[in-house]
């Protein structure tokens, strides 16, 4: 089991890998530090093919992640070096993009400024019903410009305008009514019972579809509606292909469970 700094990694018989923040102290500030251990994570779940799917969460019983490390921000150092330690943000929510497994993101706290972002990465969203959603970096002379892409790509326009330039924070359940969340929980217990469920419905799936259905999803979202139509159209053939899509169907016609091969 990989081990490291700034989180902590673990991986279930159900096949579903946890990812959980772990830096109390700084609120999980995304610091080049957290963020180097976020991308060699996600890359240690995308490897193992034991991993079915990615829970990410956080071990602080507020807080999810309050953003970016602002410190790094107004830091004594060459433009360029900034440049190159933001490039670890558009890597992260790729590299969450292409996994090829499902991701739910768990937020058990207030998911604030780039951590926003890092949520919206991932496939689905469980929030716990006193966490709080926001881009506040207007606030404090910064944008959420590495954020923008993810947020224009999950919530209404004009409703992403009020949150990029007002940067007041929302609950969890207009996060939900907006199209950021997919579900709200409010007891502790029932929150960790949603999350698992999901979780381990997402790990039962066949892999193999589970890929092609996930590289499909990041491949299609910006591209003309024509070349959708052909992309997609082709990836159907590709899974004919495939000896799970043969056992999925056989498998409903029997009234059994599948088994997957990943094949």
């Amino acid at each position: 089991m990989p081990a490291f700094a700034t989180l902590r990694y673990d991986l279930a018989p159900t096949g579903v890998a946890t990812i959980a923040l772990d830096q109390p102290d700084t609120r999980n500030a995304l610091s080049d530090e957290l963020l180097d251990d976020l991308l060699a994570a996600f890359a240690a779940a995308r490897d193992d093919e034991a991993v079915r799917c990615v829970v990410l969460t956080s071990t602080h019983d507020k807080v999810f992640s309050s953003g970016g490390n602002l410190a790094g921000f107004a830091a004594d150092l060459p433009l360029i070096h900034k440049h190159a330690a933001t490039d670890r943000f558009p890597r992260l929510f790729r590299l969450i993009g292409e996994l090829g497994k499902p991701t739910l993101c768990a937020a058990n706290g207030h998911v604030l400024a780039g951590a926003l972002g890092v949520a919206l990465a991932c496939d689905l969203i469980v929030a716990k019903a006193t966490a709080r959603f926001g881009t506040p970096e207007i606030e404090v002379g910064v944008f959420p410009f590495m954020i923008m892409a993810l947020i224009y790509r999950n919530v209404p326009r004009k409703k992403t305008n009020e949150l990029l330039l007002l940067g007041e924070q929302i609950s969890a359940a207009e996060a939900e009514r907006i199209g950021i969340v997919n579900r709200v929980v409010a007891a502790d217990e029932d929150f960790e019972a949603a999350v698992a469920g999901w979780a381990e419905k997402l790990a039962a799936r066949s892999p193999v579809l589970m890929r092609l259905g996930k590289d499909a999803m990041f491949r299609s979202q910006d591209m003309a509606f024509a070349d959708a139509l052909e992309f997609l159209h082709a990836q159907l053939t590709l899974a004919f292909s495939t000896e799970d899509l043969h056992e999925g169907v056989r498998a409903f016609f029997e009234k059994r469970e599948p088994v997957w091969t990943g094949r």
